[in-house]
């Protein structure tokens, strides 16, 4: 039974490590950009989702659309000011631009929150609902349903929409799809302003559950780029796939090994995937 527990538990945080994750492959599979600075996002998701509770007395998880919609019109702009200079240029320069903005992004962040943790209240903060022996936590389940919402809301996106498909032709061929009309700038910048606006979402519906505090984005910035390299880089796909698989894997090497531990066992899987498949496990699937 303790296995079942451990595996329930493991789907629901690994569905919102996809979560967080999908913005991150989204923004290389179709701009071609690493973006280092990408969990400083979360960060920006979860404090507006804290002052939307602090101010207005928004549950965090009503608050999420907010933090996706903020975070969303920032990353338009950064997209133009910034990111959409450096396209074409070297490998090295895009580096330095997405670590200088982590920096930059952290320490405005210190600056105008302050360095002290915040937490918010909820009435099901502690909650949990019992179907014989298993039990779920209920921030948890919560912060499960709204990521799944979202992936299926961003998967009829790229499936159904003319943007969608437009996004997705310019993560192709982006010449092509200038030729056919589609605006390869605009695309950029819808997926960029999506990628980062996805993963403040995300840093919104932990929030019931985790504190929130400038630096928290250093805590999900080695894991999303587990999930996005595990599932394969570029592919939406196998982000929810890696961020399953490392939620699983955590939860179920804490049965056997002390939970300090689960870092090293989700590390030692990670490099055996990789010695198997370099591409990830679903890196030719976009």
């Amino acid at each position: 039974m303790a296995f079942i527990q451990a595996l329930i538990d493991g789907i629901m945080i690994g569905g919102v490590y996809a979560m967080i994750s999908i913005g991150l492959t989204l923004v290389f599979g179709i701009m071609g950009i690493v973006n280092f600075a990408h969990a400083e996002f979360l960060m920006l998701g979860m404090f507006i989702a804290y002052y939307a509770w602090a101010w207005l007395g928004l549950d965090p998880l009503l608050a999420a659309p907010l933090s996706f919609v903020i975070v969303f019109g920032l990353g338009c702009v950064l997209q133009r000011l910034l990111f959409r200079r450096i396209l074409r240029a070297p490998e090295i320069s895009q580096i330095f631009l997405t670590v200088g903005l982590l920096i930059v992004l952290e320490n405005m962040a210190l600056w105008m929150f302050g360095s002290n943790y915040r937490s918010v209240t909820t009435p099901y903060q502690t909650s949990s609902l019992s179907l014989g022996p298993i039990f779920i936590n209920v921030p948890y389940l919560f912060a499960f349903l709204m990521s799944a919402v979202c992936g299926t809301a961003l998967w009829l996106f790229l499936r159904l929409s003319w943007f969608g498909r437009a996004m997705r032709a310019t993560a192709q061929d982006p010449m092509a799809s200038t030729l056919m009309g589609i605006n390869a700038d605009r695309m950029h910048m819808l997926a960029f302003g999506l990628g980062v606006g996805l993963t403040a979402f995300g840093g919104a519906v932990i929030l019931p559950y985790l504190t929130a505090s400038p630096t928290v984005g250093g805590q999900f910035v080695i894991l999303m780029f587990t999930v996005v390299v595990l599932g394969g880089l570029g592919s939406v796909a196998g982000a929810v796939v890696g961020g399953l698989a490392v939620g699983v894997i955590q939860s179920l090497s804490a049965l056997a090994f002390p939970i300090q531990l689960q870092n090293l066992v989700l590390f030692v899987v990670f490099i055996a995937v990789l010695v198997v498949r370099p591409q990830g496990l679903l890196g030719d699937v976009r």
